[in-house]
């Protein structure tokens, strides 16, 4: 079928010294590999940029963006679904992810749905900063689906290769996740039937 998703960015946000976020970026990337998908992991961390200065859509004519963001500026117009793993830093989006989200213009990302999934030490589990991304990613162009997966004491659910601790049948980090994507797999296969059969807007 050609309305069937295939790729898919994932965003990690924390940049902090001993941050837990890559073992929740390593298990969501598992979990989106296990629906054979094509996924990109994008980790400040790695993929350093400096603070926005000119974004990758502000180059024009015959001057050429640095490779890392036409590279990546590539795999984002390419991509089905967003995908925003996100801390709570000071009740807020972490500088690095808005950082990095920010380098790319709204015509790179729209016409596709994004999951938003924050994680804390506390039991708000990063909802917060969920609840100001939907209004950014919905500037964008990617509108976040409904089921926003959160995950409170973030600390005590994950081994250092992002592996749940919790390995019971049903469990919150095995029902949350799937009910997550289960929802950004509709709406991705409804985005993609739309763009393959009638174009932009």
């Amino acid at each position: 079928m050609s309305n069937v998703w295939k790729k898919v960015v994932v965003f990690l946000g924390s940049t902090r010294n001993n941050r837990i976020g890559d073992r929740v970026g390593k298990f969501v990337c598992r979990k989106l590999k296990e629906k054979n998908l094509d996924v990109i992991f994008v980790d400040p961390v790695e993929y350093t940029l400096p603070l926005l200065n000119k974004p990758c859509h502000f180059y024009r004519g015959t001057e050429n963006p640095p490779q890392q963001l036409s590279d990546m500026d590539k795999h984002i117009i390419e991509s089905d679904a967003i995908v925003v793993v996100s801390a709570e830093y000071n009740h807020s989006i972490p500088p690095a992810l808005s950082n990095t989200l920010d380098h790319f213009g709204p015509r790179s990302y729209e016409r596709k749905p994004s999951a938003i999934i924050t994680y804390s030490p506390s039991v708000v589990g990063g909802a917060r900063a969920g609840m100001q991304l939907r209004a950014m990613l919905g500037e964008l162009g990617c509108i976040s689906i409904s089921n926003m997966f959160t995950i409170s004491q973030v600390h005590k659910c994950f081994d250092e290769n992002g592996m749940p601790l919790d390995t019971e049948p049903g469990s919150h980090m095995d029902s949350g996740i799937e009910r997550c994507l289960k929802q950004l797999e509709w709406w991705a296969n409804a985005a993609k039937y739309q763009r393959d059969t009638n174009g932009g807007f």
